[in-house]
Order: C-alpha cells, then sequence, then structure tokens
C-alpha cells in the first residue's frame, strides 16, 4: 500500500494530511495560526507561526497513522493563495510577514495603474481583474515602502513568494525556490498564455524577476527532497502543489471541460474547466490556470471569487450577537419557509466577481415589521446562494458549455438549507463528495500522479463517489422573483465609498 502526505496551508489554519493509495483519509493533524491587522484593511500572518505549526502537525498526523515515515511515497503543498511574504534565499530569514490575500493595501496602487494602463492591459496579459486581491500590489507595497528589501530583492538576495514556495523552501532545507503555474497565475505578473514572468507586468509594478520563484509544472516533477534534519526525518520527494482553488477542482476530479466545483468556505470560490484552449472572459471572471502536468498542455479555469461566505455566519455570530454557533442558525433558518423579503449583500470590502466593485459596501434590504431572526438567519445563508449563481451565469454567458451540475465542498456544505436553496436557485442537482476533504486530496493527488502511484485521470475519477445530492424543485416564477430582488439589491451596495 502506497501512501501520501498532503500539506494543506489555509488562511487560518495548517492541516496535514495522509491519504492511501485509494484516496481514504489516514490521518490528519490541525492546528491555527493567528490573524494580525495592523490597520483597518490590512492582513497578516508570522511566516515563522506558519511553519512550526506545519512542523507540528507533519509530526502529529504521523504519530496518528502509526505509519513511519519511510512509508509515506511523496508529499504535496496546497496553500492559500495571493498571500506573499519575503525572505532571505540563503539564510531564510524572514523580511516581510506574509500579507493575506485579503489585504486592502495595494488598492491606490491599483488604481494608479488602471488609470495608467487601462484595465484591458493586465485582464489580457494575466487572465486576472486588476486587483488588490492579487500578489502584485502587495509586493510592489513591500519594495515601496522598504528601500533596503527592494535593493536585496533586485540583486536576488531575497525572494519575494507565496506559501506554496516558501513551505517547499523549508521543507528542501532551504534549498528550493519554486512556485507552481496555478499559483503563479494569481501574482498578475505571469502571462497566461506563455506562463512565464511577463516583462511588461514586472515593468508596471516595478518588480525585479531576481526576487520571484522558478515556476514549475503542478505535477509530473519532483521539486525537491525533505531533508532527515526536517519533522519527517526522512528523505520524501516533494512533488505536488496546487493553490488552494485549483486543489479542490482536482481532489473533485473536474478534469473534463465544463466540470465545476464552488468551494463554501471563509470566503466563496466556484471554477469551471473551461479545456485547454485560453479564453478570456468579458463578464468579470478571472481566467486562471486550472493544472498542468510536465510535458502537458495547461488546463485553464474561468474562477468568480466571493469575498465573504461563511464568514457571514460568523459575523451573524460574533459581531450582530444573534446566534451562538453556525448549526444555531442553520437551525433558526429552518423554522421559516423563506427569507420574508430580506435580502443580505455582504459587501464588507466590496464586490468581487462578476461585479469587481470596491466601492460597495454590506447591505440589508427588505425589513418589515413582519420580519424575525429566523428570516435574517435565511438571508444570510441565502446570500451565499445568490453570489454563486451570479457567478454561474456569468460563466455559461462566457463559455460555451452547458452547467448540468455543481460539486461543492467546505464547511458551509454542511447547511442543508443553503444546499437545497442553491439548487433551486441553480436548477441544477447539488452534490457533495464522500472524501470531504477535497484540497487536500488534490494535493495527493498531483504528488500521487508525480511518483506514479496513479497514471492516468481514469483512475483517480473511479475513486470519487458522492455522498448526498440536493435536487431543485423551485418553479421558474418563483426564482425569477427571488433573482430580480437579489440583483435590486445588489444596485443599493454601490457607490458607498469615495475612491
Amino acid at each position: 500500500m502506497h501512501y501520501i502526505g498532503a500539506l494543506d496551508q489555509g488562511t487560518t489554519s495548517t492541516r496535514f494530511f495522509i491519504f492511501d493509495e485509494s484516496g481514504n483519509r489516514i490521518a490528519s493533524s490541525q492546528k491555527e495560526h493567528k490573524q494580525y491587522f495592523p490597520q483597518p484593511g490590512w492582513v497578516e500572518h508570522n511566516p515563522n507561526e506558519i511553519w512550526e505549526r506545519t512542523k507540528s502537525v507533519i509530526k502529529e498526523a504521523l504519530a496518528t497513522s502509526r505509519l513511519k515515515a519511510n512509508q509515506i511515497s511523496a508529499i504535496g503543498i496546497t496553500n492559500q493563495r495571493e498571500s506573499v511574504l519575503a525572505w532571505e534565499a540563503e539564510s531564510g530569514v524572514i523580511r516581510h510577514n506574509v500579507i493575506v490575500w485579503q489585504d486592502l493595501r495595494g488598492s491606490k496602487l491599483i488604481n494608479t495603474l488602471k488609470d495608467k494602463y487601462g484595465s484591458d492591459f493586465f485582464h489580457q496579459r494575466s487572465g486576472l481583474v486588476a486587483s488588490p486581491y492579487f500578489a502584485a500590489s502587495k509586493i510592489a507595497w513591500m519594495l515601496e515602502n522598504d528601500p533596503q528589501l527592494a535593493l536585496d530583492a533586485s540583486n536576488g538576495k531575497v525572494v519575494i513568494g507565496t506559501i506554496d514556495s516558501f513551505l517547499v523552501y523549508k521543507l528542501t532545507g532551504n534549498l528550493e525556490v519554486v512556485t507552481d503555474v496555478t499559483n503563479a497565475s494569481r501574482y498578475m505578473l505571469m502571462n497566461i498564455e506563455t506562463l512565464k514572468w511577463d516583462e511588461k507586468l514586472l515593468e508596471a509594478f516595478n518588480i525585479p524577476i531576481k526576487a520571484l520563484p522558478k515556476i514549475v509544472n503542478s505535477y509530473g516533477e519532483i521539486y525537491g527532497h525533505t531533508q532527515k534534519s526536517g519533522p519527517l526525518k526522512e528523505e520524501i520527494p516533494v512533488c505536488g502543489i496546487l493553490g488552494d482553488q485549483q486543489a479542490a477542482l482536482f481532489g473533485q476530479v473536474c478534469f473534463t471541460k465544463g466540470q465545476s466545483k464552488s468551494t463554501y468556505g471563509t470566503g466563496g470560490f466556484l471554477l469551471t474547466n473551461i479545456g485547454q484552449t485560453l479564453k478570456h472572459s468579458k463578464n468579470g471572471l478571472l481566467t486562471t490556470v486550472a493544472f498542468k502536468g510536465k510535458g502537458e498542455k495547461p488546463f485553464y479555469a474561468f474562477e468568480g471569487s466571493i469575498a465573504v461566505a461563511g464568514s457571514l455566519v460568523q459575523w451573524a455570530r460574533d459581531n450582530l450577537k444573534i446566534v451562538k454557533s453556525a448549526p444555531e442558525l442553520d437551525q433558526i433558518a429552518q423554522t421559516v419557509e423563506d427569507n420574508g423579503g430580506v435580502y443580505i449583500v455582504p459587501a464588507f470590502s466590496g464586490l468581487f466577481a462578476p461585479y469587481w466593485r470596491s466601492d460597495a459596501r454590506g447591505v440589508i434590504v427588505g425589513l418589515t415589521g413582519y420580519v424575525t431572526n429566523a428570516h435574517i438567519c435565511r438571508a444570510i445563508l441565502e446570500a451565499t446562494a445568490f453570489q454563486v449563481k451570479d457567478i454561474v451565469d456569468a460563466m455559461i454567458e462566457d463559455g460555451d458549455f452547458e452547467l448540468r451540475e455543481l460539486k461543492v465542498d467546505g464547511g458551509m456544505t454542511n447547511s442543508n438549507p443553503l444546499m437545497k436553496f442553491q439548487a433551486d436557485l441553480l436548477n441544477i442537482p447539488v452534490i457533495k463528495p464522500k472524501v470531504f476533504e477535497t484540497t487536500a486530496l488534490g494535493a495527493a493527488y498531483a504528488a500521487g500522479l508525480s511518483v506514479g502511484i496513479w497514471s492516468t485521470f481514469e483512475q483517480l475519477e473511479k475513486q470519487w463517489q458522492e455522498q448526498e445530492r440536493y435536487t431543485p424543485t423551485m418553479g421558474k416564477s418563483q426564482r425569477d422573483k427571488q433573482v430580480k430582488l437579489w440583483n435590486k439589491a445588489i444596485e443599493r451596495t454601490y457607490d458607498w465609498v469615495e475612491e
């Protein structure tokens, strides 16, 4: 029996999983890390804390599994995308904390560059929408605000990369500095056609290419080996990397054009495999690299991101204090048949796809004396489903495919009323997998393909199993009415902040 390790480094925690060759989870461990908020709109993580958590979860999962480290055939990595940090290439000394994907400190620069170059310049070259969400403006901010860092970056002394790069570097004993093509496609510095760092994008952001990691394939090659001095105490191939949302797509075995997955976590992310021909969205979606094997053409995906999904439930619990837990909100929401005319648009930091309105702010509309806390709870859940529908509609309009079903994962899929409403709103089946940890599983699949545990996508497709299916029952007239009111609510969010 072969075993594969998967390191899943997320926004709030780090996890390590061990899977067998049938895709079954053998063991896992998880530890949270602290969130730092130096200023409003800024979010940081401590890289040293993340590395300490990484070592800890690897050791704990291995101990729980009762396996020896030399029984692990390969290690894959998946990570929070767009989050970047700076460290010295030789010593590993941290030169700047992780600036997290939610961080907005690059907004001013992005607005300046959009005025100078136009939005289409960035979209056509990178596949992305010009936004502080991506890594480029974060890197530019680091360099602009630390002259010594800028000097050291220009001469190659400092590496500035995403967390996959940092973890490969640390696991391989400070030897390898790489980022896979899915993560590189989130920097807004990689050319989406050539899959190389783009000179004109680098020039626009004034970022030296010497400071960036080498771009590698998602699977099919070994980037390096873990060190005997490291947490595994063995030399094990590190050989699969996928950004977290691409990893979930991979773990949901969406290998065919038109197959889609939606992850419902702190934020929401919907990706659709659009095949191996590059296509740009005309409806505010991102074109990103879905995955790429060594010697193979890349698969691309359309992606739509939702800034606030599960975090809206947390906000209701922690800020409004109308519930004590997510399950309680679920239970209260199920005591009413509908939202009572209430719509909540959680544009706390603007709207992501397909609107891309950073001037938007959240609203609660449709309040009457009839409304109860149950209607509010239901509207909180439904807000995520409406945002997903906005993205699905844009994808269908952009693509030449039909969406026949939606595979789902993430913590919010535990909400039956949300999943049922999602199926009703999309008018297609919504399907949960039996193996729920699809992000980590995707990284394990990438690593396993790299060392020959599996050799074809068909082998992985046979492993995927359905756990639960939600079938739509809502009539067209009711669905159309709901969507019309949601669109009116969206319009109320605009122009709250002067940019």
